[in-house]
């Protein structure tokens, strides 16, 4: 009885180490990132939440899941691994977009019939640039891994509305007919009316420590999550409306400022710059 309790004993030993040693899939694929490899993430959540209500047959599924980013700030992001226990973090975004509005209005003074149209416009421009970088370390012999490291992350936004008219103010008609409301399109008369909306430049900053763990599901595809801790710095500066209008003998246009904003933090984080927030990731090796 002793004799056999030890052999089963001295198998499952042998078992056990064998398959704690074998990290390959069984066409002989590495299941852990290996020196070269890089990584993707993404926002693990519509995906867990698809299957699980298609599992569960609650019938909250209305359409296919989508590929989220990982960050509030919708920055991609990424690693390169220069050893299976250390990676460089990345993360950046650089966006740059304008969107124009069009509205037809009557023109002031038209007999014609139809009378004629002119046209007003507003047009909404922006941009956002972030960029982040750090150190990841890591640990662990099987599928499960931890991690722990640092990086730094820096931020830059500003955007603009303009506004040009096609019934100018004159003597004639010191309340033209002009768009109100470029949602609606609908259209009236007025005293005043707005032609440049300068919103202030928004600078940020952050330095961020983070831990974590992910489980290899597949061969260099992994799930996990992660909390961080750090400082955050965002300042935007002092912003511009400009209004037009007639001041009884000639249109004279009106500039007001709008006093910028700061904020300071240090605190836990699991959105913002970090991961995801409250939910899972999954990274993508290759």
């Amino acid at each position: 009885m002793k004799k056999s309790t030890l052999i089963v004993a001295a198998l499952a030993f042998g078992v056990t180490t064998a398959f704690a040693q074998d990290l390959t899939s069984k066409k002989g694929e590495p299941i852990l990132p290996e020196a070269g490899d890089l990584a993707i993430g993404i926002d693990a959540m519509p995906l867990l939440d698809y299957f699980g209500n298609f599992i569960g047959g609650n019938g909250n599924n209305f359409g296919t899941p989508s590929w989220q980013f990982t960050n509030a700030a919708q920055m991609i992001t990424g690693k390169m691994f220069v050893s299976p226990t250390m990676a460089y973090r990345g993360m950046l975004r650089i966006g740059f977009g304008s969107q124009t509005m069009k509205n037809f209005v009557t023109q002031d003074g038209s007999t014609a019939t139809p009378p004629a149209t002119v046209t007003d416009e507003m047009k909404m421009s922006g941009n956002f640039i972030g960029l982040g970088g750090g150190l990841e370390w890591r640990r662990g012999k099987t599928r499960l891994q931890g991690y722990y490291g640092a990086m730094a992350m820096v931020s830059f936004g500003s955007s603009k509305n303009t506004y040009t008219y096609g019934n100018p103010f004159t003597s004639t008609y010191t309340t033209p007919t002009t768009t109100s409301d470029f949602l609606t399109g609908a259209s009236g008369p007025a005293a005043a009316r707005t032609t440049e909306e300068k919103f202030g430049s928004t600078i940020g900053f952050g330095l961020r420590g983070f831990v974590g763990a992910e489980y290899f599901v597949l061969p260099k595809l992994s799930v996990g999550g992660e909390f961080g801790w750090g400082l955050g710095l965002s300042r935007t500066g002092d912003g511009e409306t400009t209004v037009e209008s007639w001041n009884g003998t000639a249109a004279t246009s009106t500039t007001t400022a709008s006093a910028g904003n700061g904020s300071f933090g240090i605190d836990t984080d699991n959105a913002n710059f970090g991961m995801a927030p409250g939910a899972l990731f999954i990274h993508f090796h290759f």
